[in-house]
């Protein structure tokens, strides 16, 4: 039986005067007990669909068309009656949890707010109904969790709140737009098979939005590929991806990070050599502050790195892979030694490590988060030669040449952030770091907020620049398949330890810890 029905739906969005369509003449159903996905890159009208099914758009949005739930027409209802059926008949779980939930409330007030709101329900009574729903998505020592705020929970932890949120009223459709996007490949795995264990037990209807192919695939029944706002395939997951008819849809599922890369020459100079780096964080209590403890961030850390060389580094989420990184380049404090062309660098003052700067350059995971949105593309990127100097060449000319080198016209170099793509403003971000020509580049997260076609192209863009300039990288991920594609060497991070480093082909081969395996056996299954 159809609980969904979408047939012609149109949206567009008033601004300055004009409308700018979104979405155009979509059509599609969904079936009691089902799961639709609905896959395509950034901009292609996935989430704008999914909003529109209970009037969730802005105020500027005209839409037209049918959406019928149960029966009933939505597209126009009064709100009223959309309020009712939000969070009773269907709930939503959105990409990030921290941004979603109250960062003043606790764990159990917010969850309690919606079953007095739906259900009535207060006092014990929500309490016991709240520790039920964090057993069933798998909050260990729930009871304990009730009065944790949002920021002292794991990701995973959060994102099991919002499911738990989701499910407090008993839906017939759950919505989960980007669910596991930001989470680490083991807590990606479990948030999966949660939703799978809850769709079966709950009897749930499930609308899946994900740019990652490898989810649907996982995940499930049918998929609803989109393109500029319009449905150009949909069919059974199985029969898509074994004989994909639209050569976008054909593009989807190859764009895959591959190849290996470039190889590293004979002789190659040692440009990092790491040892017994150590980053322990103070905890202080008190009135007069005193340390009684501290977190282990890194513990006794070695590693070489030569020019020309990526050392994949990866981890779960607070590993201490990032927190590794930034010790290198001296942006936090740690003890050991970090030799960089030879010269240990943690002994030296700020005025000694300055030099140092131009040569260590560091690539951030969100591309729009680091950009200025009051400077150019241009300004951006030649503001390191400010700096530390342009060695009495042209800024324009330098900026016009390395925005070339990274595949960015140079005419866009008068635009803001904001007027680029995703990937285009990992690209400004790339520039910035490359153009002063470092030896070294820390490239945190750097495809994990991008579309799989866009990876593809930033890790092949940072491949040829490497085999260019002979840089050597540090990239810190959570995606094995990019590290794959990246890396000659791969370190294995938990909880501040290297539990396991070789070769990326031996590692990936014949990983030796349980641990290592587990991350594997997340990412690709059964099969490498």
């Amino acid at each position: 039986m159809t609980l969904l029905q979408v047939s012609d739906l149109s949206i567009s969005f008033a601004q300055e005067g004009r409308l700018q369509p979104a979405v155009q003449g979509v059509s599609f159903h969904l079936e009691r007990g089902e799961t639709l996905a609905i896959v395509g890159e950034s901009g292609s009208g996935k989430s704008v669909t999914a909003l529109s099914t209970v009037g969730l758009l802005g105020d500027n949005a005209r839409v037209t068309g049918s959406v019928r739930y149960n029966g009933a027409e939505m597209v126009g209802a009064d709100e009223k009656a959309l309020q009712r059926l939000r969070g009773n008949d269907i709930s939503f779980i959105f990409q990030e949890p921290m941004t979603s939930l109250n960062p003043l409330h606790t764990i159990q007030k917010q969850i309690g707010e919606s079953l007095a709101l739906h259900q009535g329900l207060t006092g014990d009574a929500a309490r016991a109904r709240t520790i039920d729903l964090l057993n069933k998505v798998g909050i260990r020592d729930a009871e304990s969790r009730l009065p944790a705020y949002p920021h002292q929970l794991s990701g995973g932890q959060r994102q099991r709140v919002m499911i738990a949120m989701a499910l407090a009223n008993g839906p017939d459709l759950l919505i989960a737009d980007e669910p596991t996007t930001a989470l680490d490949v083991t807590i990606q795995a479990q948030i999966l098979d949660l939703l799978g264990d809850l769709k079966r037990s709950e009897k749930l209807s499930m609308l899946f939005i994900t740019h990652d192919l490898n989810i649907v695939r996982r995940i499930a029944d049918r998929v609803c590929v989109m393109q500029g706002g319009q449905v150009i395939e949909i069919g059974e997951t199985a029969k898509v991806f074994a004989a994909p008819q639209h050569p976008y849809t054909q593009k989807l599922l190859a764009a895959a990070a591959k190849g290996t890369p470039p190889p590293v020459a004979k002789g190659a100079e040692t440009v990092l050599q790491v040892e017994n780096l150590r980053i322990w964080f103070p905890l202080q209590t008190g009135l007069l502050r005193r340390v009684t403890g501290h977190v282990r961030a890194v513990n006794d850390a070695n590693l070489t790195l030569r020019a020309g060389e990526t050392l994949g580094v990866v981890g779960e989420s607070g590993s201490g892979k990032t927190t590794l990184a930034l010790a290198i380049l001296r942006l936090v404090q740690a003890r050991g030694k970090v030799l960089f062309l030879g010269r240990d660098l943690l002994p030296l003052p700020p005025r000694q490590m300055r030099p140092h700067r131009r040569d260590m350059q560091i690539v951030f995971q969100d591309p729009f988060g680091s950009l200025s949105p009051r400077m150019t593309a241009g300004q951006i990127i030649a503001e390191g030669l400010g700096v530390h100097g342009t060695g009495g060449a042209d800024p324009q000319q330098l900026v016009a040449q390395i925005m070339a080198d990274v595949g960015l016209d140079p005419a866009m170099s008068v635009r803001y952030p904001h007027e680029f793509s995703g990937g285009q403003r990992q690209r400004i971000a790339i520039a910035r770091a490359m153009i002063l020509r470092p030896k070294l580049v820390v490239l945190d997260e750097p495809t994990s907020a991008l579309d799989m076609t866009v990876q593809v192209q930033i890790v092949d863009l940072l491949r040829e620049l490497q085999r260019k300039w002979g840089l050597a990288y540090i990239f810190v991920s959570h995606d094995l398949r990019v590290i794959r594609a990246m890396s000659h060497q791969v370190m294995v991070m938990r909880e501040g330890d290297i539990i396991e480093s070789g070769s990326t082909e031996a590692v990936f081969a014949a990983p030796k810890t349980d641990y290592t395996r587990a991350l594997m056996q997340a990412a690709f299954g059964d099969t490498r």
